[in-house]
């Protein structure tokens, strides 16, 4: 093989590698809290369960990103016309903002008394909405418009016809899912200056949003939901440095174009805790993801062992040496187990699987959070739990 030919395939297997990691994260965004209870969709299932009717069943209500490229217009006419056709309510319709990305709509639509709530639009938009739904045992539907829509694929609903997706999401099997729920500890004022002098804040935050705001933390006492990956390192740096003019002409390549800006960045030092163990294992790694489900477009599957359902986080302990060999060998492995073959370490690469109910990483420096590709902020504290069946779903 010439150079030029082995360079390309060189390339190519770290543009597979890195996207193999980052399409777990691209193309998801936003947060919040629980909410009040509401009641179910009338004459549903939950796990195959019949459930008799119930009294005073509100209209369904859609949570739609308006900002997505879609046509509006007649998908409001095909949610209300299905609607009509299996007996429901017309639908109420709430627009998300950019202060509020779904969670303040969602919130109203349970006031509202909605039988379903539906989000219309990424990940994000899913996660937002979900976060109002926990522990409510209101359904949630999806319209998945995102370039990702990560959420939706592990549910392995019918991306490609929405008019399906619509019916499911308004009369669908309902199912219970686990959540995930990340809160971070503040910067003491040496970690923040450590932050500031080391490059770590100016890699997620520009200048002017450093001046305007400082570094970008996040309050101990608030929760980030996530329904699919949240993690610290590599992963949460590349979520921070897309561009967004990038990505919504390329999508979710623009992950990549970001992501090779920090393969060569340093390891991260940390500290896990699983549980209620007083004694942590160390991990040197390039990034540490938490999972609720594992499966990515493509085929691959990122985290083996990973179910929505099954009360579980599973952990993941990336890293690489060597440089560009390490990225290669990274991706043999996590072809390989898409397989059944399952390879953890050698001499450029390794991954670290374990799995736990709370997790709890402390690194040596600030490192960037995210949460199901939305930046968190920086910390050297990051507490993970699982709510076990904490939302119900619509599924096919």
């Amino acid at each position: 093989m010439n150079p030029t030919a082995l360079t390309v395939l060189v390339i190519m297997s770290i543009a597979i590698g890195v996207t193999a990691l980052v399409l777990a994260i691209a193309a998801l965004r936003r947060t919040a809290h629980p909410a009040p209870a509401a009641h179910h969709f009338a004459a549903a299932t939950i796990d195959g369960v019949h459930q008799a009717p119930k009294e005073a069943a509100g209209p369904p209500a859609v949570v739609l990103n308006p900002s997505k490229n879609a046509d509006w217009d007649e998908l409001k006419r095909i949610f209300t016309q299905t609607a009509r056709e299996v007996g429901l309510k017309d639908p109420l319709f709430l627009e998300t903002t950019v202060a509020d990305p779904g969670t303040g709509p969602a919130r109203q639509a349970l006031e509202a008394g909605a039988s379903v709530v539906v989000a219309a639009g990424g990940d994000g938009t899913v996660r937002a909405v979900a976060a109002a739904l926990a522990g409510t045992g209101t359904p949630m539907g999806l319209l998945p418009l995102g370039t990702g829509n990560l959420f939706a694929r592990n549910l392995d609903l019918p991306l490609n016809d929405q008019r399906e997706m619509i019916k499911i999401a308004l009369t669908g099997r309902e199912r219970r899912v686990d959540m995930g729920w990340v809160r971070t500890e503040l910067l003491t004022d040496t970690e923040e200056e450590v932050a500031l002098e080391s490059g770590v804040a100016e890699s997620v935050q520009d200048e002017e949003d450093l001046e305007e705001h400082g570094v970008k933390q996040s309050p101990p006492e608030r929760e980030h939901v996530f329904l699919v990956i949240a993690g610290i390192g590599f992963d949460a740096n590349m979520v921070a440095g897309t561009d967004d003019q990038l990505k919504s002409r390329i999508g979710w390549m623009a992950y990549i174009v970001a992501s090779l800006k920090h393969i060569h960045g340093r390891r991260i030092d940390a500290t896990v805790t699983i549980g209620d163990s007083h004694r942590g294992y160390s991990v040197k790694a390039r990034t540490i993801m938490i999972a609720n489900c594992g499966k990515l477009p493509v085929g691959v599957t990122l985290l083996p062992d990973a179910q929505f359902d099954d009360g579980w986080l599973d952990i993941m302990a990336v890293d690489t040496r060597g440089g560009l060999v390490g990225w290669v060998s990274l991706v043999g492995k996590i072809v390989l187990q898409g397989v059944g073959i399952r390879s953890e370490t050698d001499a450029a690469s390794r991954i670290d699987y374990r799995r736990g109910r709370t997790v709890t990483i402390h690194t040596a420096q600030p490192e960037a959070v995210q949460v199901d590709g939305d930046l968190v902020g920086l910390s050297t504290t990051m507490h993970t739990r699982i709510q076990p069946g904490g939302l119900v779903v619509r599924t096919a």
